[in-house]
């Protein structure tokens, strides 16, 4: 930046800023050397040119200095004018001071001569200032009582105090306590001190338990208007009509009415100092006409409460005297029925009845909050019972249950059509479970109780939310008045409670105390619901509620046994012996009562359809809310009650006496389920065919599905308590282990000493099974298709041939090796079934139980995470044996058919095939075979699938068909009939086999045309027949061309060398 930039040039001279700045800033310095220049001048060869530059730059400078002069003149002239005006005024204030002087003298010098009459008259108008004062303020407390009765008529309690207190402290003055005929006037506020106490007592009751006129519930019943009505801030004279001395002052809005130190109440500023200054001012009480509106403002509905916005004045204050306390509450944006409980305890601390109040709040607590809940629940049945009586039930009926459990347990509801056979398993299933179905987890009980208590606890909530506030606010006048008598002096005892002494002042009422009680009655409630009855319920509830709330909250950590408080109980029904009775009484719901049980209750069996001990399960989640939303309420010195209470009321009770009680009652029915004779009888009157659904008669056996129904319901009760999941998953390990054990019982007395069993129990024949391509029709461990792609048909074709070799080669199979009982094949086919879908079953349940996405509350705590995934491992584990075991029921189904085959068979070797006439009806053994195979295929067809069915009977044909060509080594002869006779036998198990859907007919048709096949062979001359192997080497093998050649045909010639002939063209 250059020097000559900050000058003065009019915008249309904006050129000789560029002009000026070529200029060399050297002609400006403070100390010019005009030789260089000079020098300069004469050393240049065009002298006159540089001349003319610089007269250039002469004008230029001469430019801008006349125009900076003419920007500057205006104010130079201005400047001079108002100098010379100043001068003057100086002058001509002189002059006056002058004759100020002169004139006081003369005042002085003529007062002088007449000071004692002056003071004289002062005095009397001083006295008689202070007689219509005291009159004035006779005449306007005389009309108080009239004016406050008619402010608690109109519910404006706060302007009211107002006037009591500032009538009461008029009349301690001095000059007034002597008055006679004002002592009416204070008997009259001595008696209006108490109606206004219980007027304000009862209005602060009513709105503490939101039965107020400004609780939000009765805000909610009334259509209000958008707007909120305004209120104008009105200072109320004391004198109605008479005219008040000039010297009195007006109630400032600033002034409050404050607690001093020797506890009485003053109207008093900001800073403490009072209002009202004595005999020096005559001060009194002006209350003027004089109005302050603030305008109309709308109100706000933020989640059902009503706000006010601020700067604005509600309508129980519209007639109070402007103070800091109506300021706050004009600037504070909380919700109406809490600035009305500010109102009421503000209005309870000038009365100085605060510890009447609470003491009155604390007795009447219990009882009224007793009374809240019964007409609640009374209400709620009320409700309950004309929505049934309506249209509208079915939809109820549909929407309600558990809502924990919606799209969880889908297959956890009842059958409740009829099979396609006309046989419903409800009445089996219901008789099972040791609960009812209105008490089982997704039951109507459970529902009922839970919307109950979800009603109720919500209520309490609210309530102890008024509590909260009005006990902060106590607690903290208290604190204040506490300090204020407190001498400086005095030092501060370490030890002292000051939660104690705070509790003193307040009439034993506290947050501590009222979360007692509330929490005390909701456990007295929840006792009902399970039939339970706490210690609470006794003769000295009161007394031992009042006993926790003294005990201050400690800043120290202690065990969690000895902090806040402490709940027990015990069952109504102790004395009745539990293991003998305790399923009845679970299903009647507890409903014989012992002698000692209060008669006094709440009245919850109007609205539940059964009470007892299962119902915890619903109760414990809204417990849980109940618990967090208590805890976002408390203060920090509180803060530890939150974990001790209800919910550890009800976690005592699940952990030591409902969860006892289920696995005792669920064992029972466990054990009575798979103990019964139909538990693991097939059923008699199956359908037709083979259905996967189980609501369609799946044909699960009795006993499995009745512990699949109680596992479900056990693991529902796991979701309603998380936090217990891990106890009730290891019920269920236990309940399936039984059952394993029972099956596994079952699958052995079938099976015991029978070859079938022995033989896939051996290494070898297990590891060809696993190989053979029909396994893939098995179920693997996780439930999914097994199947898996070969390396090719050959391949599968030499397992099925070598599996069949072994089979072929044990000892002649004896009838008695065989499972000859066809019920007991059944049975192998229906557990089969039954395990497979129990296992399905337990596989669903435990990802739907520890994968759910919905594992923790909202709340986020740790009380509410599940505990670990191992029971889920647990029942993956528990579905893999279930599974194994039905797979080994298929593999003794399959061996047994497969062994079945080779004993009909075996009739080949000890028969002739040298008939004298064309065969007509094949042999009496295929006969018997192909019967017994119809016969067990439509026994099994209700109980297995196709897919099993398929794997069942589908290893027949493989084994008769290398039974069939191997027989042909043990013959010595057969002629041209005898083959066909063979072909007539593999015609009719190919039309056997053919018959059952679920088999591949192709296949079968291909393995036994290669039987017909080679037995046509034997027709051949040997000639052909050579040719025949020239061109099919591999269709047989060299040992079965070898038998063949050995065996004698009637008619057919074999050379010496046709062994060597054959063996040269399969060498090649």
């Amino acid at each position: 930046m250059g020097i000559f930039d900050g000058l003065p040039v009019s915008p249309d001279k904006k050129y000789l800023r560029e002009d000026i700045s070529r200029i060399d800033e050297s002609w400006a310095a403070a100390r010019f050397d005009s030789l260089p220049h000079v020098v300069h001048i004469l050393t240049s060869k065009d002298r006159e040119g540089e001349v003319q530059f610089l007269k250039q730059q002469s004008d230029v400078v001469e430019e801008v200095v006349d125009e900076v002069v003419h920007n500057y003149h205006s104010g130079f002239n201005k400047a001079i004018q108002n100098y010379s005006q100043i001068l003057r005024l100086f002058s001509e204030s002189t002059e006056n001071v002058g004759v100020l002087k002169v004139d006081l003298a003369e005042a002085k010098k003529r007062l002088s001569a007449r000071n004692k009459q002056l003071h004289q008259l002062w005095y009397r108008s001083v006295t008689l200032r202070h007689i219509i004062s005291l009159l004035d303020q006779i005449e306007g407390i005389s009309k108080v009582p009239a004016r406050i009765e008619k402010l608690i008529s109109e519910k404006q309690y706060y302007a009211a105090v107002q006037f009591h207190v500032q009538s009461m402290l008029m009349l301690e003055r001095e000059g007034l306590q002597t008055v006679g005929a004002l002592q009416d006037v204070r008997s009259e506020l001595t008696k209006l001190r108490g109606v206004l106490f219980y007027k304000v007592l009862e209005d602060l009751h009513a709105h503490l338990y939101n039965k107020g006129e400004y609780s939000p519930a009765a805000l909610s019943l009334h259509e209000r208007e958008d707007e909120v009505p305004t209120t104008t801030a009105i200072v109320f004279s004391m004198s109605s009509s008479q005219s008040l001395s000039r010297r009195t002052r007006l109630l400032k809005a600033d002034n409050q009415f404050g607690i001093h130190g020797d506890g009485s109440y003053r109207a008093g500023s900001v800073d403490g100092s009072s209002s009202f200054d004595g005999p020096d001012e005559e001060g009194t009480l002006e209350l003027h006409d004089e109005a302050t509106s603030d305008g109309h403002t709308t109100s706000a509905r933020v989640n059902g409460d009503v706000k006010i916005v601020p700067h604005q004045m509600p309508t129980w204050l519209q007639y109070s005297t402007p103070d800091e306390f109506l300021e706050t509450i004009k600037k504070s944006d909380a919700p109406l029925h809490v600035k009305y409980l500010q109102t009421m305890v503000e209005c309870l601390c000038m009365l100085r009845k605060v510890a009447a109040a609470g003491a009155m709040i604390c007795q009447r607590l219990r009882p009224t909050l007793h009374d809240i809940i019964t007409s609640k629940i009374k209400t709620h049945s009320e409700l309950v019972n004309s929505s049934r009586s309506g249209i509208g039930q079915g939809a109820r009926a549909a929407t309600s249950g558990l809502h924990f459990m919606k799209g969880q347990l889908e297959s956890y509801q009842l059958p409740k059509q009829k099979h396609q056979n006309g046989i419903s398993l409800t009445g089996t299933l219901l008789a099972a479970s040791p609960v009812s179905p209105v008490m089982a987890p997704a039951g109507k009980a459970q529902a009922a109780a839970k919307d109950l208590l979800n009603l109720i606890l919500d209520a309490v909530v609210r309530i102890f939310e008024n509590h909260v506030v009005v006990g902060e606010l106590l607690e903290l006048k208290s604190s204040q008045q506490v300090d204020m008598n407190t001498p400086k002096s005095m030092p501060a005892d370490v030890n002292c409670n000051p939660d104690s002494e705070s509790s003193q002042v307040t009439g034993g009422y506290s947050i501590g105390f009222s979360l007692t009680v509330l929490q005390s009655e909701c456990q007295q409630l929840i006792c009902e619901i399970l039939r339970a009855t706490p210690e609470a319920a006794s003769a000295d509830a009161a007394v031992q509620t009042a006993r926790f709330a003294s005990k201050a909250p400690s800043k120290d950590k202690r065990e969690g046994a000895e902090e806040g408080l402490t709940f027990a109980f015990r069952f109504t029904d102790a004395t009745i012996s539990i293991p003998n009775q305790g399923v009845d009484l679970i299903r009647q719901g507890w409903s014989r009562k012992s002698p000692n049980v209060l008669q006094e209750g709440y009245g919850s069996a109007a609205v539940l359809p059964e009470q007892g001990i299962y119902l915890a399960a619903s109760i414990y989640r809204p417990v849980i809310q109940f618990t967090d939303k208590v805890a976002s309420m408390l203060p920090k010195k509180y803060s530890q009650l939150s974990n001790d209470g209800l919910l550890a009321f009800v976690e005592n009770f699940v952990k030591d006496h409902f969860l006892p009680t289920m696995f005792v009652d669920y064992r029972k029915g466990v054990q009575q389920a798979i103990s019964s004779p139909a538990a693991f009888r097939p059923r008699a009157h199956a359908a037709a065919s083979y259905t996967p659904s189980i609501e369609k008669g799946r044909p699960v056996l009795q006993g499995l599905l009745a512990i699949d129904f109680l596992a479900k319901e056990v693991l529902g009760w796991a979701q309603a308590m998380p936090k217990f999941a891990g106890d009730l998953v290891k019920y269920v390990q236990t309940f399936l282990e039984r059952t394993y054990e029972r099956c596994r019982t079952s699958y052995m007395e079938a099976v015991l000493e029978k070859q079938s069993y022995m033989l896939i129990g051996r290494h070898d024949i297990e590891q060809l099974m696993r190989l053979d391509p029909a396994s893939a029709y098995l179920p693997n461990a996780f439930g999914q298709s097994n199947i898996e792609t070969h390396a090719s048909d050959a391949e599968g074709y030499e397992v099925e041939l070598e599996l069949s070799e072994l089979l072929l080669n044990l000892p002649p199979i004896k009838q008695d090796n065989l499972i000859r009982d066809d019920n007991k094949l059944i049975l192998l086919a229906s557990l089969s079934d039954s395990l497979e879908y129990v296992a399905e079953s337990i596989e669903r349940l435990g990802k739907t139980t520890f994968n759910s996405p919905n594992q923790v509350e909202d709340s986020g705590k740790n009380r509410h995470r599940r505990t670990s995934s191992v029971p889920a491992r647990d029942l993956a584990s528990f579905a893999d044996e279930y599974r194994k075991l039905a797979i080994d029921c298929l593999k003794v189904l399959r061996v047994e058919m497969q062994l079945e085959t080779i004993f009909h068979m075996q009739e080949m070797t000890n028969r002739e095939y040298m008939e004298d006439q064309d065969a007509e009806e094949p042999d009496d053994f295929i006969i018997s075979l192909t019967a017994q195979i119809t016969r067990r295929d439509d026994e099994m067809a209700p109980f297995v699938s196709g897919v099993k069915r398929n794997y069942i009977f589908g290893g027949i044909c493989s084994v008769a068909a290398n039974a069939s060509i191997k027989a042909l080594a043990d013959m010595k002869c057969i002629n041209l009939f005898g083959v066909q006779q063979i072909c007539r036998n593999s015609i009719a198990l190919e039309q056997a086999l053919a018959a059952i859907p679920a088999i591949n007919s192709e296949g079968v048709q291909q393995r036994l045309d290669h039987v017909r096949t080679y037995y046509e062979l034997l027709n051949m001359p040997f000639e052909a027949l050579l040719a025949f192997i020239t061109e099919h080497e591999h269709l047989f093998s060299a040992a079965e061309y070898a038998n063949l050649l050995k065996v004698q045909v009637p008619g057919r010639e074999i050379p010496a060398d046709a062994k060597d002939r054959v063996s040269e063209i399969l060498s090649h």
